[in-house]
């Protein structure tokens, strides 16, 4: 039984730097957040490209004596962290409307595809030390960095398909120019 009492008042010491400061400090105003989070977004909470809510007005977050951190967050940049960036700072992700988010951003923005799909492609398969070039198809329209299906050309590699039997099953290349993909090796 001691071992569990002499604990609790290592656990009381352990949360009193949080507590010290969120009493002296105050605690962060929610609204000054949602301020800040409008301010990164563009957009005010509960309008499209602004937090989907206001922050929760019951989060009691010690106030930050730095200014605060916003960065995109999640796979499809839906969310928003904000970070106090003390040394006992916290950190809260707050959604966000799909409008707002980069990835809706670039998708609007994309690039024009300069491969069409039906145009005859030079694509070279690359590795360590080689470089084999064939001429093929492209099955889809695509832009600069695109991975785009190909299908080998029948008519211009017909020495290069007979050596290797190739039944010109579709391959995924990455464009790197205007008329030219890659497929890298290892």
């Amino acid at each position: 039984m001691k071992p569990r009492l002499a604990l609790l008042p290592a656990l009381a010491l352990a949360a009193l730097p949080s507590a010290l400061a969120a009493q002296a400090g105050g605690f962060a105003d929610p609204a000054a957040i949602d301020a800040e989070i409008a301010a990164f977004t563009g957009a005010p909470a509960g309008s499209p490209g602004g937090a989907r809510h206001p922050v929760d007005r019951r989060l009691r977050m010690a106030a930050c004596p730095q200014p605060l951190a916003l960065a995109w967050h999640g796979r499809r940049a839906d969310m928003v962290r904000v970070e106090c960036p003390a040394i006992a700072g916290w950190q809260i992700f707050v959604p966000v409307n799909a409008a707002a988010s980069p990835a809706t951003a670039i998708a609007a923005a994309r690039p024009v595809p300069v491969v069409e799909r039906g145009q005859i492609l030079t694509v070279a398969v690359e590795g360590r030390g080689f470089s084999v070039t064939q001429q093929a198809e492209a099955l889809e329209a695509g832009a600069i960095g695109d991975w785009i299906r190909v299908r080998p050309d029948a008519q211009r590699g017909a020495t290069a398909t007979a050596r290797t039997g190739s039944n010109r099953e579709p391959l995924r290349a990455r464009i790197t120019h205007p008329g030219r993909a890659v497929i890298p090796v290892g």
